[in-house]
């Protein structure tokens, strides 16, 4: 059974930066795509953006187009998140995992980790 390790996450100022980790166990890690997902307190979690398990193909919700990046690196076994311009709405937990997609719906595929708490605050 894969699992997932987020860090990186903490407490920044609006405009600020943050760059989050995700590690996994297990060999199939470079097999899927994987994502970030994020639930704020009294919301449903929602896919922030993944990435193709090559690297090539990457997807952001539109509130973080231009501001957060997701990479990849296959031979360590993590992905990351780097989130610029962050904005009090971005406070949530973040979480990754490998997602797979039908049609339009994402479906997320392993045991979900502890998640990375982040708050943007001033």
């Amino acid at each position: 059974q894969v699992q997932l390790v987020e860090s990186g996450g903490g407490l920044v100022q609006p405009g600020g930066s943050l760059r989050l980790s995700c590690a996994a166990s297990g060999s199939i890690f470079s097999l899927n795509t994987m994502a970030w997902y994020r639930q704020a307190p009294g919301k449903q979690r929602e896919l922030v953006a993944d990435i193709t398990s090559g690297g090539g193909t990457a997807y952001y919700a539109d509130s973080v187009k231009g501001r957060f990046t997701i990479s990849r690196d296959n031979a360590k076994n993590t992905v990351h998140l780097q989130m610029n311009s962050l904005k009090l709405e971005d406070t949530a937990i973040y979480y990754c995992n490998a997602v797979r997609w039908r049609g339009s719906a994402v479906y997320s595929l392993w045991v979900w980790g502890q998640g990375t708490q982040v708050t943007v605050s001033s």
